[in-house]
């Protein structure tokens, strides 16, 4: 058997593991708790030491190797009328991808197999009823509506998130998830901070606001979508990096970072992501009441949604429904049954979060 068909086992290997994960959550929990944080930090401590995005450099690069070696394949295939070319080429792509998908299920793919949050927080998730759901968006527009007053207001309404840096706001984020670690003690670690995507208005195209790269384990910030969602989506990212992978836990655990971070505009940030997915789910519950809710936005909390709204609708292309498409597969793939839904399932924590409050 020649090296390339056994660098292809990797795959079945890369199964074989994943399956073990997935029936066996103690395992799964075990490897995220002590044997993840050893590849999160000693890879971390390279890839931090650059100020870019090393995840957006390889992409790139990636990209346009695979393009220049196809259309070399390509040209030879045709200009020496030989197959044999193409199969090479093809068994080339499928060694590579052998490899880095072994890497990913090391380096993160385990991960979608733990325990969710709900174990280490307490949190009930059941059934709620439409009652629940409007008295939970109520709670969440009142906040909305107070925090945003403590801010500063820019050209426009929109809520003055930037007075200090880039930089600055990510040592906040930072600090944010210390202090969150203090209360759940399995998100505690000390990991690189969040870095800003070079060319993120091309991540705007796909509607995408962050992305955790587990090959070099950064996580990458859009830093071109509209100010208030800069917060969440820092400590969302950073969330995947602490070991959680499941969407709804990522964008839960943002929330209450963001709520408890002693900073009004991180505060905002988090109950403007929480608000957001719980009036998106109202809106499919009852339509009467979501309308109705809607009109008790303070003007400056409507201000930045429109400015949201605009920001994205200029992104509204093809290209989003691929992304969508692309997302869901590789969500579902990865224990997360619900796909691009499972992003909803925060809305679920967030009722469980606020009536274990009550």
């Amino acid at each position: 058997m020649s090296k390339k068909f056994r660098v292809l086992l990797f795959m079945q290997v890369s199964w074989l593991i994943t399956l073990y994960a997935r029936f066996n959550r103690d395992f799964a929990e075990f490897y995220v708790l002590k044997v993840y944080p050893v590849f999160a930090k000693s890879i971390s401590l390279f890839t931090s030491a650059v100020n870019f995005s090393l995840a957006e450099f390889i992409i790139i690069v990636f990209v346009i190797t695979a393009a220049v070696y196809f259309f070399i394949t390509l040209i030879k295939t045709v200009a020496r009328k030989s197959s044999r070319y193409f199969k090479n080429f093809l068994l080339n792509i499928a060694v590579l991808l052998s490899v880095v998908y072994f890497i990913f299920v090391i380096f993160c793919g385990i991960n979608y197999y733990r325990y969710e949050f709900t174990y280490y927080s307490g949190l009930e998730v059941r059934e709620y009823s439409r009652a629940d759901l409007i008295n939970l968006c109520e709670i969440l527009i009142n906040d909305a509506n107070e925090t945003r007053s403590k801010l500063n207001k820019a050209g426009g309404g929109t809520a003055k998130l930037f007075e200090d840096d880039y930089y600055k706001m990510v040592e906040k984020a930072k600090k944010t998830f210390d202090n969150i670690s203090e209360q759940y003690e399995v998100l505690k670690g000390d990991y690189p901070a969040p870095k800003a995507v070079f060319f993120s208005k091309v991540m705007s195209h796909f509607q995408i606001t962050g992305m955790f790269f587990p090959f070099t384990f950064e996580a990458n910030v859009n830093a071109d979508i509209p100010a208030y969602q800069m917060p969440s989506t820092m400590l969302h990212e950073l969330t995947h990096l602490r070991g959680f992978m499941r969407e709804e836990d990522a964008n839960f655990i943002s929330y209450i970072a963001c709520i408890n971070s002693g900073f009004n505009d991180f505060a905002y940030s988090g109950i403007m992501l929480a608000l957001s997915y719980s009036m998106n789910a109202l809106y499919e519950e009852d339509l009467d009441a979501y309308e109705r809710l809607g009109s008790f936005y303070s003007d400056d909390v409507k201000k930045d949604l429109m400015q949201s709204a605009n920001y994205w609708r200029q992104f509204d292309t093809i290209a989003v429904k691929i992304s969508d498409r692309v997302n869901d597969i590789y969500l579902k793939s990865n224990n997360q049954k619900n796909g691009v839904k499972s992003y909803g399932g925060m809305v679920d924590l967030l009722l469980a979060y606020y009536s274990d409050a009550r």
